[in-house]
């Protein structure tokens, strides 16, 4: 197997633009002061995220995958993303194990 020059930059050249964004918002962040509406406008990302990721699946699979993602994006909304994304495993599991 080999790799190509252009294809190895490309790949660096996309990592360190990773890299540089990730560390550009910790850098604007630590040094500015949020508002409270910038604030919550930033706490919504994560769950607009899990959701944007959770709903192509609710739309094109059975009804225990879309309870589970329902119950996910409900979940989002309050708790960490590790325990919503728990809770629409352990949904769908159920689901699965009651038949349907």
């Amino acid at each position: 197997m080999s790799l190509d020059p252009a294809t190895l930059a490309a790949i660096l050249a996309m990592a360190g633009a990773t890299a540089m964004t990730r560390l550009a918002g910790l850098v604007v962040l630590k040094f500015a002061t949020l508002t409270p509406r910038a604030r919550r406008m930033l706490d919504a990302i994560p769950p607009a995220v899990m959701v944007a990721v959770v709903t192509p699946t609710a739309l094109a699979t059975g009804p225990a995958e879309s309870l589970a993602c329902a119950v996910t994006a409900l979940a989002a909304l309050r708790l960490p993303m590790l325990a919503a994304a728990t809770a629409g495993v352990a949904t769908v599991a159920l689901m699965r194990f009651a038949g349907f």
